[in-house]
């Protein structure tokens, strides 16, 4: 059949491209022009996924392969459905997840799209998950390899992108990814993983915030109070702040302090001792469910409070509106809004929603 791979320039994406043409199919890659090139990037100090010269990858490992290739720019929409957002939730007090928002409104909706246009029947792309079919719909699930899963990116694909949508790299781990690569001879079989969020590759989220939306529409000064509301010291703009935070704080106690609270409207950062990071639950909207449908009752699961949390056992209970309220057996730590809650049952993912606050006792 005719596929379409989603080509990052990584080494993923290329094994994904190698191994659907290796088996038979028909192959087209297209890679997404997504942003320019960042400051660093142009002086050589960093880079990250999806930069301008990953293209140039891309087009090279098509080329080897003889596999046609296309650019798309998706710059515009880009910046409005995943940059923007991003440095708004910052500016709310919020700790935003852009991946999350990359995958659900550009790389499986436009992607799927574009994948039906070029008369592909199916899309395919290098993340670690796997979807199966179970009773005629499908499922999603975590892929073999716990150290590289991606499962937890991806609630939020919808059946009808699910069941055009493989991931070949689902059953197996990266050293095996990296052995096909070097068996193919692709050149970008030893290129290093890229870890940071593609448009922050130095790290400086507060520098994008103010780059994003104007350094004159960013607030700056606002108190650091204790839970009693006892001010400790001020603040220079609440996007430089995320629950759980040590480091940086700017005022000194006669113990540790990590931001409880961050309160985007207030401008006020609330700081405390460790265990005021503990929740027993919390509250998401904008809930997608894998299945189409959000469960009729209550359900035992295990729930993902962010990408590199091992999980905990809870109690979900979706909720009018398309929300659910999650209570865990355990109370867990630093529950941050913006976050998104992922919600499974073994390796399965049943769905996902943004987490809008923390549950105390």
């Amino acid at each position: 059949m005719r596929v379409m791979v989603a080509m990052s320039g990584g080494v993923d994406s290329s094994v994904a491209c190698a191994l659907m043409q290796e088996a038979g199919h028909e192959v087209i890659g297209l890679t997404m022009r997504l942003r320019d090139t960042t400051a660093t990037e142009r002086l050589g100090q960093s880079g990250s996924c999806c930069s301008p010269d990953d293209i140039g990858d891309a087009q090279a490992v098509c080329d080897q392969l003889g596999v046609p290739h296309y650019v798309v720019d998706y710059r515009d929409a880009f910046k409005k459905a995943v940059i923007e957002p991003f440095a708004r939730s910052y500016l709310e007090g919020r700790t935003p997840n852009p991946c999350v928002l990359c995958n659900d409104h550009l790389k499986f909706s436009a992607l799927v799209t574009r994948a039906r246009a070029l008369g592909a029947d199916q899309l395919i792309t290098g993340h670690y998950a796997q979807v199966v079919e179970v009773d005629g719909r499908y499922a999603l699930k975590a892929a073999v390899d716990p150290a590289k899963d991606q499962s937890y990116f991806l609630f939020g694909i919808r059946q009808k992108a699910l069941a055009r949508t493989r991931f070949p790299l689902g059953g197996m781990t990266k050293d095996e990814v990296r052995a096909h690569a070097r068996r193919l001879g692709l050149a970008v079989a030893e290129k290093a993983d890229s870890e940071d969020i593609c448009f922050v590759p130095d790290g400086d989220y507060a520098k994008v915030v103010e780059q994003t939306v104007g350094a004159e529409a960013v607030p700056t000064a606002g108190p650091i109070v204790d839970t009693e509301g006892q001010i400790l010291g001020e603040h220079q703009g609440v996007h430089r702040f995320t629950v759980g935070q040590r480091k940086g704080l700017g005022v000194a106690a006669g113990t540790r302090l990590y931001v409880l609270e961050v309160d985007g409207p207030g401008r006020t950062i609330v700081v405390g001792g460790a265990e005021g990071l503990m929740a027993t639950g919390l509250v998401a909207s904008r809930c997608n469910w894998i299945s189409g449908e959000a469960p009729a009752q209550p359900i035992r699961c295990t729930v993902k409070i962010r990408y590199r949390h091992t999980g905990a056992e809870a109690t979900a209970y979706p909720t009018e509106g398309g929300g659910v309220r999650v209570i865990f057996d355990e109370p867990q730590r630093a529950i941050t809004g913006g976050q998104a809650a992922v919600i499974y049952q073994g390796d399965q993912v049943l769905g996902g929603g943004w987490i809008e606050e923390a549950l105390s006792a």
